[in-house]
């Protein structure tokens, strides 16, 4: 089976042997070939069940793609951030260009698979080391410190930058969704090193998020809604 493969299923819950894989038990064995143990196997069952997301998914963005311009990003990396920018740009350059008025245009940003990450605040970024962990490097091809698409502690981003942070898009009506499967990676990250049960682990890494960041399903799930609501699809990174 191939890496790439092998690392969605994982993440997905859905390994050949069971649905009982989760990010959480066999995270250590992500990349090997032999598979997770039979233990980390049977103990995953019950804690996949619990990692699931309690209350029911919140559909109702949908309800704000409005206007005559709509675009989807599809944001699967992290990537210094650039599937994010793109979605400020884009939403910048129609108003420069063809002077689209509020309310003309939507922008919805699906942060999945690896890029998941874009999702949770610096305290989540320093606290368990994300750059060093996913093996991140900023421009300055040291280990990235901080997610990209906000604000770092105690830096002041430039005017005309501040407006294509995470945060500010949100504020200002674009919509930021993130992938439920991929996400259960954040929540073990969180449990691995918190010692937490899974429950908990959920909570603390959901105290974590982006302010206005809804969690779907999957990130496929997330492109194919806003695409039938009438978005143009855009592969951002």
């Amino acid at each position: 089976m191939s890496t790439a493969r092998r690392d969605f299923l994982l993440r997905a819950g859905l390994g050949a042997t069971a649905l009982a894989v989760s990010p959480t038990a066999a995270l250590a064995d992500a990349r090997n070939t032999t598979g997770p143990s039979a233990r980390a196997l049977l103990a995953a069952a019950h804690e996949w069940e619990e990692q699931q997301q309690a209350e029911p998914w919140d559909t109702t963005w949908t309800r704000k793609i409005t206007g005559k311009h709509k675009a989807m990003f599809d944001i699967p990396e992290v990537e210094g951030g650039v599937g994010v920018l793109r979605s400020g740009i884009w939403q910048r350059q129609y108003a420069d260009v063809l002077k689209t008025q509020p309310g003309e245009l939507t922008s919805v940003m699906v942060i999945r698979h690896n890029g998941i990450f874009l999702a949770m605040n610096q305290e989540f970024w320093t606290a368990y080391e994300v750059g060093k962990a996913e093996k991140l490097k900023g421009d300055d091809g040291k280990t990235m410190k901080y997610n990209p698409v906000l604000p770092a502690p105690g830096q002041d981003v430039p005017g005309s930058m501040r407006g294509l942070m995470l945060d500010k898009q949100i504020e200002g009506g674009a919509i930021a969704l993130g992938c439920g499967l991929a996400y259960r990676s954040v929540v073990a990250m969180v449990q691995q090193k918190d010692k937490l049960e899974p429950a908990e682990a959920r909570k603390k890494a959901n105290s974590m998020l982006v302010p206005g960041v809804i969690m779907q399903p999957s990130g496929i799930f997330a492109n194919v809604m806003a695409e039938e609501a009438g978005c143009v699809f855009v592969y951002a990174v």
